[in-house]
């Protein structure tokens, strides 16, 4: 009988306790954010909200939303005062950390979040602009991110 050797268990490296956490951190995040926006967008809905665009702009090392506009079809309409529960993920922690928060303060929490999440630093340097729009209906946060850098172009010319 011949021995054949075992090729299926190879060493993985293994993590680190802080890698362990934050990778548990991702994954509490990320499970929470579509638990917030489920709960973001079932309010709005039920106040009769079909869209919020919240435009944003940073650059210098700061930024912040611009402006927040609600809509129920094609009129603006005043952002609901109700309040949501919203959870938060907290290092370390295996239950999040839950609040009650007014729905503006919800909006813009996620909108912050969806920033974080595709654009960290989104306020340094040149910076950025652009729109989150929470369409209701769709049940989808978009993200219309434009970038700002500077460019330079050198050019010699010897004769």
């Amino acid at each position: 009988m011949t021995d054949i050797p075992d090729t299926t268990s190879k060493s993985a490296p293994q993590l680190s306790d802080w890698e362990i956490k934050a990778a548990a951190q991702a994954k509490l995040e990320a499970e929470l954010f579509t638990l917030n926006k489920a709960a973001l967008l079932n309010a709005l809905a039920l106040a009769g909200v079909t869209r919020v665009v919240v435009s944003f702009d940073g650059y210098g090392d700061s930024g912040q939303i611009e402006n927040v506009e609600a809509r129920a079809g094609d009129d603006a309409v005043t952002m609901p005062g109700a309040a949501i529960e919203m959870a938060e993920a907290v290092w370390d922690q295996t239950e999040p950390k839950r609040s009650s928060i007014s729905i503006a303060e919800a909006v813009e929490r996620l909108a912050y979040d969806v920033l974080e999440k595709t654009h960290c630093g989104w306020e340094n340097n040149d910076g950025a602009y652009g729109d989150v729009i929470f369409d209701v209906e769709e049940e989808t946060i978009t993200l219309d991110y434009n970038e700002r850098y500077t460019a330079s172009e050198n050019y010699t010319h010897t004769f």
